[in-house]
Parts: C-alpha cells; sequence; structure tokens
C-alpha cells in the first residue's frame, strides 16, 4: 500500500481545500491547510504577476512547515482598463470593499466604453522547502456587463458573462463554473499530471523516506519554475 503524501494548501479557506481534497481523492495524498498547524506569518501578496504571487505563498509555506505547498492566485484583466484590476483584484476600490462595491467601481470605470472584452487569469504553485516548484496556468475570456446579473459564485461573477453558456459566472451552477473556469482549467491540469507531481515531489523533498514514489510511475520531464 501506497504511503500519503503530506500536500498543504496554502489557505485557511475550508471551502477551498475541500475543492482540491475532492479532486484529488483517487491519489494517494493527505491534504491540510493552514488551520491545521500553528500561526503562521501574514504573507504580503505584493508581486507584480499573479505568478509572483502564487509562488511567493507556495514557497513560504512550505519553507516554514518543511511540507510541499499549493497556493494559488488570480484575478480579472479587463482589456479597456489597460489590464486592470489584474493583481489587485481583491483590492479594487479599497482593502475594505465589498464584492458589490468592487463590482460597482468595476462598471463605473467601464461607462461609456464599447470595448468590454475581459478574462480571468489563475496561476497555481506548487512548491517544495528547497524553493523549486512548478506552475499551472488557467484562463477564461468573456465579457464585461453593463450592470450586475445572478446571485452565485463571488467577486465579479455578477459582471462577467461568458458567451458560450450564454450566462454570467454568477448565473451559472458551481458545477458549469468549475467546467470553465480560469481556476477550473488550472486545477484539472494539476490533475492530470498529479501522479508526475508526485514523483517530483519525491525527488525534490530533502527526507525522501517521508514522501514515497508512486508504484509503476517513471520520471517525467514537467514544467519546472
Amino acid at each position: 500500500m501506497n504511503k500519503l503524501t503530506t500536500l498543504v494548501i496554502a489557505t485557511g479557506n475550508s471551502g477551498k481545500t475541500a475543492e482540491i481534497e475532492a479532486l484529488l481523492k483517487n491519489f494517494p495524498v493527505k491534504i491540510k491547510n493552514l488551520k491545521d498547524f500553528g500561526p503562521i506569518p501574514h504573507i504580503e501578496e505584493d508581486g507584480s504577476s499573479f505568478d509572483d504571487n502564487a509562488y511567493k505563498k507556495a514557497s513560504f509555506v512550505s519553507r516554514v512547515l518543511g511540507l510541499p505547498a499549493l497556493a494559488d492566485d488570480s484575478g480579472l484583466l479587463v482589456e479597456a482598463l489597460s489590464g486592470a484590476p489584474g493583481v489587485f483584484s481583491a483590492r479594487y476600490g479599497g482593502e475594505k470593499a465589498t464584492d458589490e462595491e468592487r463590482c460597482a467601481k468595476l462598471l463605473f470605470e467601464m461607462k461609456g466604453k464599447s470595448n468590454r472584452k475581459a478574462a480571468f487569469e489563475c496561476v497555481i504553485s506548487i512548491a517544495v522547502p528547497a524553493g523549486n516548484a512548478l506552475t499551472y496556468e488557467g484562463r477564461c475570456e468573456g465579457l464585461i456587463t453593463e450592470k450586475p446579473s445572478g446571485t452565485n459564485g463571488f467577486g465579479y461573477d455578477p459582471v462577467f458573462y461568458y458567451p458560450p453558456l450564454n450566462k454570467t459566472f454568477a448565473e451559472m451552477s458551481m458545477e458549469e463554473k468549475s467546467s470553465v473556469s480560469h481556476r477550473g482549467k488550472a486545477l484539472g491540469e494539476v490533475k492530470s499530471e498529479f501522479n508526475k507531481i508526485l514523483v517530483w515531489i519525491s525527488q525534490n523533498m530533502p527526507d525522501t523516506d517521508k514522501f514515497n514514489v508512486i508504484q509503476g510511475c517513471e520520471k517525467t520531464d514537467i514544467k519546472i519554475r
């Protein structure tokens, strides 16, 4: 029987943890998050890109805990606003702004603009204590609406329209959104390569006795930071 590899999700969000745990349920992995450990210093997400922020979170948590860690960063890029809000998506309108206030600010900035093209992007980083990391990306293109529509989801979902389904993200079920969203695509890439990821973790952890190589898997070249 294969030993379980422990993977720390660099968040205290139980919903995000449960989503990843369900995604990887058929693999020999034990999922933990930051709430399973003692206090960890706050990580300032001050990178200039989603890649920077995801890697910073994953590598920091991995070094502190001595375990492989997974982190993600994502946001909305609006073409007519030169890519804003981008890495500031969660802070758009101020640190304490609500989702409704952020959407209202975005619609105000988009008033009168004919180019409504936008995209959600997500970067997932999986790091080990030495600093090595794997990177996975997902992108979903759509349009910014004239007004909010839908009550599901969170963030900018009510104002992000996805033409192939003729719905905003906030009008979609969780299953619909996961099948087309930026984060769903990035997680799908992680799942499709997870046997390779487990091998990579085993080969890059300082104490390989703690993390076994999956039987039957061969060493494979995968995208390394």
